[in-house]
């Protein structure tokens, strides 16, 4: 396994998982992380050269009257009435898109290249692989060499601050098969995901101007997944997001106040109830949280004070990896059709872990937040005037049926 700046593998990652790093044609980081024994072991290798004949990814670029102009490279600007940096960028208007009613292309980038096929524009080299990450082509973030990330103002105008969005976006493939889902991977194959989330972590924490690190997925057509293969993305931000920022505001009162964790006190409370925990093995608790927003809404925290992905050790990060397939699966059998199937539940698994240099991030915890916005077989939920307009939710149910639900399909204790 290469040499990485921060990031150490633990016992079974030394054994059982290769990183292999390369550069795709257009300058962009992609890392190959093989569970595969036979690549592991060094028998067989990857193909490290992309094949594409791609510009530069920072080159200057054609605009619509084929003037050569800068690249476009992402802005942020900052919302006067909240202090929020809203990234903006154009470029990715042009991403392709493959799944839904809007899809644009019919090749997948994600998929491993097809020899012969007439898709060529693919983002991995290889023919097959386990698991890869990459830098995004279409970053909402990005770092431009030579470009100034000082602040300056919309129209000169003091009240509207704006700076180069120099932050970091990364994809995750889980799988090869381009019509898999999640939910069906092998426990073996999450936790080379797990092992992914936390080697970018470690890594990306040492990058100069990130303050967050979240890694998530977004799975489903109906959450806007605008490519159909079991990925996640990280997104690197250099600022601290709105809700981590109120989360970071309300763990850092509560210490002050009490000299406790807050984050760690909700588990050991919701622990104490016993009625919404829908899971638990030796280190990690999964339950509905006592203000659910969700219509279907599972958090789920380890049971050592922990900070970030990369400080878990190797029982946690197996752990992690049962108790995520379980999750996947129970969240899938959740809305019954009425042929006992259940469904493909579009959901969001959400990362939140501590912040890098902000001060408070020791009274912090990690955890992930799992959430769908379908109510039912046949409904979602929409975020209409009160949650758009003022962020003021309405739930359609309860944290106890919720939790209900979920302790009919399956037991709490599970293995791990």
């Amino acid at each position: 396994m290469s040499d990485f700046v921060n990031y150490t593998p633990g016992e079974y990652a030394k054994e059982h998982i290769r990183i292999t790093p390369t550069t795709l044609a257009d300058g962009r980081d992609f890392f190959y992380l093989d569970d595969d024994p036979e690549y592991v072991s060094g028998v067989k290798t990857r193909e490290l050269k992309d094949p594409r004949q791609l510009p530069y990814r920072f080159s200057n670029q054609l605009n619509a009257a084929g003037e050569e102009v800068p690249y476009a490279a992402p802005e942020m600007r900052r919302d006067p009435l909240t202090g929020d940096w809203i990234p903006m960028a154009t470029a990715r208007m042009n991403r392709p898109i493959t799944a839904g009613p809007g899809a644009t292309a019919k090749g997948n980038p994600l998929a491993a290249r097809k020899p012969g096929d007439p898709y060529q524009d693919g983002e991995v080299p290889d023919t097959d692989y386990n698991v890869v990450v990459f830098e995004n082509r279409f970053p909402s973030m990005v770092r431009v060499p030579g470009r100034s990330e000082a602040v300056e103002y919309v129209n000169g105008n003091p009240l509207w601050e704006k700076k180069l969005a120099a932050g970091r976006c990364e994809v995750i493939c889980f799988d090869p098969d381009e019509n898999g889902l999640p939910a069906d991977l092998p426990v073996s194959r999450l936790r080379t995901v797990v092992e992914a989330w936390a080697f970018r972590t470690a890594e990306i924490s040492k990058m100069e101007g990130i303050e967050q690190i979240f890694p998530f997925e977004n799975h489903g057509q109906e959450i806007g997944v605008s490519l159909a293969h079991p990925h996640g993305q990280v997104y690197c931000y250099p600022f601290i997001a709105p809700k981590m920022e109120a989360e970071l505001k309300q763990t850092e009162a509560y210490h002050e106040k009490t000299g406790g964790n807050l984050l760690k006190d909700l588990m050991n409370s919701e622990i104490e109830a016993g009625e919404r925990i829908v899971m638990r093995n030796h280190s990690w608790v999964a339950y509905v949280p006592a203000a659910a927003r969700w219509p279907l809404e599972v958090h789920v925290a380890p049971v050592r004070d922990v900070l970030t992905l990369d400080e878990l050790n190797d029982q946690e990060r197996w752990d992690l990896a049962v108790m995520y397939s379980t999750l996947l699966k129970r969240g899938n059998a959740f809305f019954d059709k009425g042929d006992g199937k259940g469904m493909d539940l579009p959901y969001i698994a959400a990362w939140h872990q501590a912040p890098i240099h902000d001060k408070r991030r020791e009274n912090y915890r990690l955890n992930l937040q799992f959430f769908s916005f379908r109510r039912a077989a046949n409904k979602i939920k929409y975020l209409a005037g009160s949650e758009s307009g003022m962020a003021a939710w309405v739930s359609d149910t309860t944290p106890e049926l919720i939790a209900k639900r979920f302790h009919e399909l399956g037991p709490i204790d599970i293995e791990g």
